[in-house]
């Protein structure tokens, strides 16, 4: 296929995406929720991640040309896991899998947030998804604390000894609850008022669970196919995280 055909069907596709989105369903936190000092403070929290990030993906496409069109590709893999939204109105917001437990395994955790911050910035902008003042407060949750936690589950799981499907299993869970304890936590530090920061902590939380408790085991599985999938057909990508990991 030449590259006029590819840059046609990528904008078919987004074209399509955008007309069929119908009314936004508030996906991750919206656009308003935060008070302005807090919206601030999750940017400044999640902009090194991402600038990190570039500098790991500028380093590493150095040495390995293809490894730039990999972080395209899983990229949007994020960008379509994320885009099955489940609202929960009473907190504001909507349960969905977040793919970044994935992303970690396969690019290493640093550029997981990058390719989030990506489909972030698409979901907000041309699905109404989120919003651009939430955006570091979302970043944070689905990409930083997503993508530490499964990455770091997913090699706890390796170092003792547990096979690669339940190592990739346990990612993709506990990467997709801790996005949500991280959200839960992030509406409750801002909206608490004068009310008890726990209580409303609580409550948001408990709001996720219905959706989120078996959203959750889905993306387990998911996570566990596609690592199963590279793992017998390029096992030589699962080596790439190990680049990308914590230093």
């Amino acid at each position: 296929m030449s590259n006029r055909w590819k840059v046609a069907l990528y904008a078919s596709f987004l074209i399509a995406v955008w007309l069929s989105a119908g009314p936004a369903h508030a996906m991750h936190v919206s656009e308003g929720i935060l008070p302005l000092p807090w919206a601030a403070l999750w940017f400044a929290l999640s902009i090194p991640f991402v600038f990190l990030g570039l500098r790991d993906l500028r380093v590493r496409q150095e040495r390995e040309p293809y490894f730039k069109p990999l972080v395209a590709l899983v990229g949007a893999a994020v960008f379509v896991i994320s885009c099955m939204p489940i609202p929960v109105p009473i907190a504001g917001t909507c349960s969905h899998p977040c793919g970044t437990g994935m992303a970690a395994i396969l690019i290493g955790p640093m550029l997981s947030v990058v390719v989030a911050s990506v489909a972030l910035v698409l979901q907000a902008i041309f699905l109404g998804h989120g919003g651009l003042t939430t955006l570091g407060a979302n970043l944070f949750a689905a990409g930083v604390a997503g993508s530490f936690v499964g990455y770091g589950a997913f090699k706890l799981a390796r170092l003792l000894g547990g096979p690669w499907v339940v190592a990739a299993f346990l990612a993709g869970l506990l990467a997709d609850w801790a996005a949500y304890a991280t959200t839960s936590l992030t509406l409750a530090a801002a909206l608490h008022g004068d009310g008890s920061f726990w209580t409303m902590f609580g409550t948001i939380l408990l709001a996720f669970v219905p959706t989120q408790l078996p959203l959750g085991i889905l993306e387990g599985f998911i996570t566990a196919g596609a690592v199963a999938f590279v793992r017998s057909r390029r096992p030589e990508f699962l080596g790439l995280a190990e680049e990308g990991g914590v230093r």
